[in-house]
């Protein structure tokens, strides 16, 4: 069927190439769905534990264990004071924008952020690849208040926001790289979801775990949960010890890293 097309499409023109670009992207956002993308909800007891560690505590904790790219660039809270969020990534992906994809009548396609919104279930983190992209605005309100009635737990994009205001008023959790006010159309064409994707320089897959706080937003590699997760409590234990520590006085040096003697009294202390 697409060769056929094509062939068709070498005679008649720029005007069916057109119409070619358009099926073949339908067609590879429409792949069947595997098991690793389908999104899977966090249980309420790893969502808690995750939400009581910082993302400055999870990059320590990942570094240590080899990964040093797990923070994504320019996704900064819409304002300050969000929750900490927690929740499986839910990607969606855009490309550069082309003056025949990226039109508003592609809103009403099957392939969009109108439809990518609907797939998504409660509880998930959109984490969507704008490319750094700064002067088209991804969502505005109406979007938001939608992912605000589905239960979605929040959206990180290295891109912008538009319609600020409106956004705020829905109380929408959000992180991103500012604001503009032209729609996504102006610079980005929409192509599909739960696909890997690149967000803020940080490779994100379907299922990751995203922990976004004050600090931005950080990547579990969904392997790496359970470490996290037996490791998190223990190093915010520690560093909460060494803060009391400083606050009585004691200079950095031995403390901070522990030395042996530093460990010792740690353990005592705790118990």
């Amino acid at each position: 069927m697409i060769l056929q097309n094509v062939e068709k499409s070498c005679q008649t023109g720029r005007r069916v190439h057109t119409f070619m670009v358009r099926e073949t992207i339908a067609m590879e956002s429409q792949l069947p769905i595997s098991e690793d993308t389908i999104p899977v909800a966090l249980d309420k007891k790893t969502i808690e534990l995750l939400k009581s560690v910082s993302t400055a505590t999870l990059t320590t904790i990942l570094l240590k264990k080899g990964l040093r790219n797990v923070w994504m660039r320019g996704t900064k809270p819409i304002k300050s004071g969000q929750p900490r969020t927690v929740g499986p990534a839910f990607t969606l992906r855009f490309v550069p924008a082309r003056e025949d994809l990226a039109t508003p009548a592609s809103w009403a396609s099957p392939i969009s952020t109108r439809a990518a919104i609907e797939a998504m279930p409660e509880g998930v983190v959109v984490v969507a690849d704008a490319m750094g992209v700064t002067d088209a605005g991804i969502f505005g309100d109406i979007l938001c208040a939608r992912m605000v009635k589905r239960g979605v737990a929040g959206l990180v994009t290295d891109g912008v926001m538009r319609d600020a205001a409106g956004v705020l008023g829905t109380g929408f959790s959000v992180w991103c790289n500012g604001i503009a006010a032209p729609p996504s159309v102006a610079g980005l064409t929409f192509v599909a979801w739960q696909q890997p994707i690149a967000c803020g320089g940080v490779a994100v897959f379907p299922n990751d775990i995203v922990v976004v706080d004050d600090d931005g937003a950080v990547l579990i590699p969904a392997a790496y949960l359970d470490d996290v997760l037996k490791e998190a409590p223990e190093q915010e234990r520690m560093e909460a010890w060494i803060m009391d520590e400083v606050e009585s006085g004691v200079p950095l040096p031995g403390l901070y890293p522990m030395n042996a003697e530093t460990k010792a009294r740690y353990e005592r202390d705790k118990g």
